[in-house]
């Protein structure tokens, strides 16, 4: 088989608690995965892993499908991309390229070939007789990212490569990797990041991984899934918490009725509303904890079904949008609700915030969400 694949993999240091837990993952030729997870989550730990720069404690690692557990990193086919470019400033953009193609015995003139096809594919012909110290933070991305390219290895590694990157560069080289993917994108790549952006835009698949006690006991892996997936439908509370910004809404509420159309719940002031969730494994008074994005949420003047009372505290007008901080009697974090720039919305204004029942989504005590119904 093709691609990456990881069965069950654990890593611990020592005694200490599995900093790894039960990560098995499936990445086909092709395809772009994004590593994302709050700091201390084992991102780059697992990266280093597949790269063979950490020993496995426990669990199998196949390349194309080869076992490579006891494998040295040279022996792996893959390629990796480090955050600090690990450039060699005494040679050239050419000889730093090449270098890998020196030590696997190519010849110097299909080295020489390649080279040039890897500077013509990523726009650095001009450079390729510079050294790294008179080139910008992104040439020199670009360089590091040509190394790893020319060997044409089966699997790209990609370690916070935009990390040293000011936001406006970081922006264009994240287009530039979209690009370089679509255009060349025949190997399975692996890139870490902590920037949500970089992985909503750049991931066909994302992998979120969790730290803290939860890992001992529900494994790193929070949720797999596109983009996408893991933005509207988070299967648990991490999930919903840790992808957007805002971060999602959450209420918390007990539900009142079930019935085939979902769930009517009630908050702790007696306000209810309705949730297109499936009812089945819920029971009447069990308490839920509701949440709902700031996009889907609407203000609206007149007080109706799915409504709640709140009062504007605090006002974000970004231009294109507006992000307005509404709170309630007896809540101390305010719901956010993201607006058209034009919006009118001033502090001290009492709205009614209407809660669309397709846009709920409901976490029980464990954190697990309910399953949302077909609209």
């Amino acid at each position: 088989m093709a691609g990456l694949n990881l069965a069950a993999l654990f890593k611990r240091y020592d005694e200490h608690p599995a900093v790894l837990r039960e990560v098995t993952l499936d990445i086909a030729d092709g395809e772009f995965c994004v590593f994302v997870g709050p700091s201390g989550c084992g991102k780059s730990t697992l990266l280093r892993l597949i790269a063979g720069l950490e020993d496995i404690t426990a669990g199998e690692l196949r390349i194309a499908g080869e076992r490579v557990n006891e494998r040295a990193p040279a022996q792996r086919k893959v390629a990796m991309v480090f955050q600090n470019y690990a450039l060699y400033p005494h040679m050239t953009v050419a000889e730093n390229i090449g270098f890998g193609l020196g030590l696997a015995g190519v010849g110097k003139v299909a080295a020489q070939q390649r080279v040039q096809q890897i500077a013509q594919l990523l726009q650095i012909e001009a450079l390729l007789a510079r050294k790294p110290a008179v080139l910008s933070g992104g040439q020199r991305q670009r360089v590091a990212i040509g190394r790893a390219l020319v060997r044409e290895p089966g699997v790209f590694l990609f370690d916070e490569p935009l990390s040293n990157l000011d936001a406006a560069l970081r922006a264009q080289t994240r287009v530039e990797i979209a690009r370089l993917h679509r255009d060349y994108g025949r190997a399975a790549s692996v890139y870490v990041t902590h920037d949500q952006v970089e992985a909503m835009t750049l991931a066909d698949k994302i992998v979120l991984l969790r730290s803290g006690p939860e890992v001992q006991t529900l494994g790193s892996v929070a949720q797999v899934g596109s983009p996408l997936t893991l933005y509207r439908e988070p299967a648990n509370l991490f999930a919903a918490t840790f992808l957007g910004s805002p971060t999602m809404n959450l209420l918390p509420m007990t539900v009142a009725a079930i019935d085939a159309q979902g769930l009517t719940l009630c908050s702790a002031d007696g306000h209810t509303l309705r949730a297109a969730l499936d009812g089945r494994g819920v029971d009447v008074g069990q308490p839920l904890t509701l949440g709902v994005r700031s996009e889907d949420l609407r203000l609206q003047a007149e007080a109706g079904l799915g409504c709640m009372p709140c009062q504007v505290q605090w006002v974000e007008r970004l231009g294109d949008m507006t992000y307005a901080y509404l709170g309630r009697p007896g809540h101390t974090t305010p719901l956010v609700v993201r607006l058209d720039g034009r919006s009118a919305a001033a502090v001290g204004d009492g709205v009614q915030l209407h809660l669309p029942a397709t846009a709920c989504h409901a976490f029980d005590a464990a954190g697990i969400a309910l399953r949302r119904l077909a609209p």
